[in-house]
C-alpha cells in the first residue's frame, strides 16, 4: 500500500479482494478525489471520470493497444501471437475487425435468435421446480458457450471443455496478479479443429476464417494463416462466453436486490431492452481497461510519462454523475445514454449485438419461468480474475 493511503488518501489497487469484492466506494472517491490517479507499487496510472474514459480509450495515438490491453501484460512487456484482436492497433487492427465485421454482421446476430432462446429453454427447464441452483454453472456457463460455439463450428460435446479452458486461463489466485506467460495459451487446443474444418468446411465462422480472402495491412491479398486462425477461434471463444456469462450473474443479483423493477420487467417485458442496458452500466463484466502510453500525455494538469500503463476504469466511468444522473442507483427507467461496458472507439467490442441479443434473450426466458427469487450470497463466491469482474457461484433460490 502506498503512503498517501496511509495519511487517509484514496487507495486503489485491482488485486485487493477487499476492494475488488465491491470497488464502487472506492471508484467514487477516485472520481472526487483523484481524477488521475497514480499507483506507486504497482507503477500504473488511472482515469475513473466517463469523459476522461471516453476520450482515452478514443485516442488511439496516445494510448495504444499493442503491448496488451491488460496491466499485468503491458508491465511484463508480454509477447503474443498475431490475431489478439484487443492486444493490436491500426493498421494490423484494422484489417483483423474488418475480417471478423464480415463475420459477426448484426443482420447475422440478430438471425441467432431462436437458437439463444432454444439454448435459454434447454438450460433452464429442467430448473424448474428445483426451488434452488447454481445460475452460473447451470445457465450462464451453459448457453453463451453453446452459441458462440455452435457460431464458431465446435463440435458440441467439446463446448464445456473448451469453457473450462478458457476459464482456467482467466482465473487467478486470489489477491494475485495474472501470469502474463499464459498468454503463450492463445491457440492451443483447437488444433484439431482446425484441421478437421480445412478438410471438413461447412456453414460456421472458424471456416471463413480458414477461406475469406481479405486485404492485409501491406494490401496484398491472402488468407489467414493457421497460426492466425487458432489464435482468433481461441480469443473468439473466450470473448463470446466471458461477457453473458458475468452477464447472466449481475441480472441475477442486481434484480434479486430491486425486486419492484424486477417486477416491472416481469409485467411489461418491453422493459428488457432497457433493463439489459442498466445492469450493463451497473455492473459491467469488464470494470476496467489497460492501455501502454506511447507518449507524453498531460491529464488533469499532470505530465503521465511516454512508457507509463494507464488503467480506464469503466466501472467508475458507468456510474460518473456528471454523466449518468444518481448514477449510484440502478434504474431500469434511466434516459438512454451510452455506457463504456463494451469499450469506446476502434476496440468496441465486435461481438455487442450478439452479447445484447443473449441478455435480453436469456432474462426474458428466465422471467417466464422464475418471476421471484433470491440470491444465497452466503454461500456464493466471486470469479477470482483481475480482468473480469463476476460470479464463479452463485445460488439462486426461487420462490
Amino acid at each position: 500500500m502506498d503512503s498517501s493511503s496511509q495519511a487517509g488518501a484514496v487507495y486503489f489497487d485491482p488485486y485487493q479482494p477487499e476492494i475488488s469484492t465491491d470497488p464502487y466506494p472506492v471508484f467514487r472517491r477516485l472520481r472526487e478525489e483523484a481524477p488521475l490517479y497514480y499507483n506507486q507499487e504497482h507503477d500504473f496510472y488511472a482515469v475513473s471520470r466517463f469523459e476522461d474514459v471516453e476520450r482515452g480509450l478514443q485516442d488511439r495515438e496516445t494510448f495504444i493497444s499493442g503491448k496488451g490491453a491488460i496491466l499485468e501484460i503491458i508491465k511484463a512487456e508480454a509477447e503474443f501471437p498475431p490475431g489478439v484482436l484487443i492486444f493490436t492497433d491500426p493498421p494490423v487492427h484494422t484489417m483483423y475487425r474488418q475480417l471478423l465485421q464480415r463475420m459477426f454482421t448484426p443482420k447475422r446476430m440478430l438471425s441467432l435468435e431462436s437458437k439463444v432462446r432454444e439454448a435459454c429453454v434447454r438450460s433452464l427447464d429442467p430448473l424448474v421446480g428445483s426451488g434452488r441452483f447454481d445460475i452460473i454453472e447451470q445457465f450462464g456457463g451453459q448457453m453463451p458457450m453453446h452459441i458462440i460455439g455452435s457460431l464458431l463450428g465446435i463440435p458440441e460435446q467439446d463446448h464445456q471443455k473448451v469453457r473450462e479452458r478458457v476459464d482456467s486461463v482467466m482465473r487467478t489466485e486470489v489477491g494475485q496478479k495474472m501470469d502474463a506467460g499464459d498468454t503463450a495459451y492463445i491457440g492451443e487446443g483447437f488444433e484439431d479443429y482446425i484441421e478437421w474444418r480445412a478438410k471438413n468446411p461447412a456453414d460456421d465462422v472458424m471456416t471463413e476464417l480458414l477461406t475469406t480472402e481479405f486485404k492485409d495491412e501491406t494490401g496484398t491479398m491472402r488468407k489467414l494463416d493457421r497460426d492466425e486462425v487458432l489464435t482468433l477461434v481461441n480469443v473468439l471463444a473466450g470473448a463470446g462466453n466471458e461477457t453473458t456469462n458475468r452477464f447472466i450473474g449481475w441480472m441475477a443479483k442486481v434484480l434479486a436486490e430491486h425486486p419492484e423493477q424486477r417486477r416491472q420487467i416481469a409485467e411489461n417485458r418491453a422493459l428488457i431492452p432497457a433493463a439489459v442496458e442498466e445492469i450493463l452500466r451497473f455492473e459491467p463484466p469488464a470494470p476496467h481497461m489497460s492501455r501502454y502510453v506511447a507518449r507524453d500525455v498531460v491529464v488533469h494538469g499532470q505530465t503521465v510519462p511516454k512508457g507509463s500503463a494507464m488503467m480506464f476504469l469503466v466501472g467508475a466511468a458507468n456510474r460518473d454523475e456528471r454523466r449518468f444522473e444518481n448514477g449510484e442507483t440502478f434504474n431500469i427507467h434511466r434516459p438512454a445514454r451510452s455506457h463504456l461496458s463494451f469499450g469506446y472507439g476502434i476496440h468496441t467490442c465486435v461481438g455487442a449485438v450478439l452479447a445484447r441479443l443473449e441478455g435480453r434473450t436469456a432474462l426474458d426466458e428466465f422471467l417466464k419461468r422464475f418471476p421471484e427469487w433470491d440470491v444465497d450470497l452466503e454461500t456464493a463466491v466471486l470469479s477470482p480474475t483481475s480482468t473480469v469482474r463476476g460470479w464463479e457461484t452463485l445460488p439462486v433460490v426461487v420462490r
